[in-house]
């Protein structure tokens, strides 16, 4: 086990600097930033509206529909090619499955919300970023809302266990290899939304780590309330 410093100089489980906003796209229902170290993610709403093609439309309930898009000179690795991409419909799929067990559609029959995320900068986290500028998103945009939802990367390097791990991590060449293993977190039921892994972990590690997670989970989920809070304190104070 050689990896006992991390590259950045950051702590062992100790999660990059976080900047958390509301309503900073003009013309969506709903909007949400959320940057995470060197990883910037925008969130767009709209809707609910009628759904279109009607086939595609529940008489019951409401479709969420999300979109995640990294811009091409976004990423610390090689560019990526614009449009969408197999790795990008894979991340809008397991984005809008973390989201969904708490947002209430059934107010909202034949209708979509679209949710679209913009990553003009990323540092690794990035899925695990945008569901959390989503999350304010949706909940700015008014839709009905259980619990917000966050996210955040645990793993190990080498063997040695880290937690919100960036792209130097990610890539770093070691014997025992690396670990990445983004969650998203629901507070209110205590429940993972969205679990997924990339490499090899032990038993051990990954209980201790998930554990982790959960508590920096908690720990965002806070910097997401001030976020929507600041957003109408300022509202507020302009209609004074």
């Amino acid at each position: 086990m050689t990896y006992t410093k991390r590259l950045d100089g950051r702590k062992q489980f100790e999660i990059r600097p976080i900047e958390a906003k509301a309503g900073v796209i003009k013309n969506a229902d709903g909007s949400g930033y959320f940057k995470i170290g060197n990883t910037v993610a925008y969130a767009a709403v709209y809707g609910p509206r009628e759904m279109h093609p009607k086939f595609l439309q529940d008489p019951s309930t409401g479709v969420l529909r999300c979109n995640y898009n990294m811009m091409p000179f976004a990423g610390m690795g090689n560019r990526v090619r614009p449009g969408q991409n197999r790795r990008a419909k894979e991340i809008s799929l397991v984005t809008e499955k973390a989201l969904l067990p708490v947002v209430d559609l059934r107010e909202f029959p034949n209708a979509v919300i679209d949710v679209f995320i913009e990553l003009p900068q990323t540092d690794a986290g990035s899925r695990c970023a945008g569901i959390c500028a989503a999350s304010i998103a949706l909940a700015d945009a008014g839709i009905p809302m259980k619990d917000l939802v966050a996210a955040i990367s645990v793993g190990s390097v080498d063997g040695t266990l880290v937690i919100d791990l960036d792209y130097l991590e990610e890539a770093y060449e070691c014997e025992e290899g690396v670990a990445d293993i983004p969650i998203a977190y629901i507070p209110s039921t205590q429940e993972l939304s969205l679990l997924q892994m990339d490499g090899e972990i032990t038993k051990e590690h990954l209980i201790e780590g998930l554990k982790l997670g959960e508590k920096a989970c908690q720990e965002i989920i806070e910097i997401q309330k001030r976020a929507l809070k600041d957003k109408y304190k300022t509202v507020g104070e302009q209609n004074e």
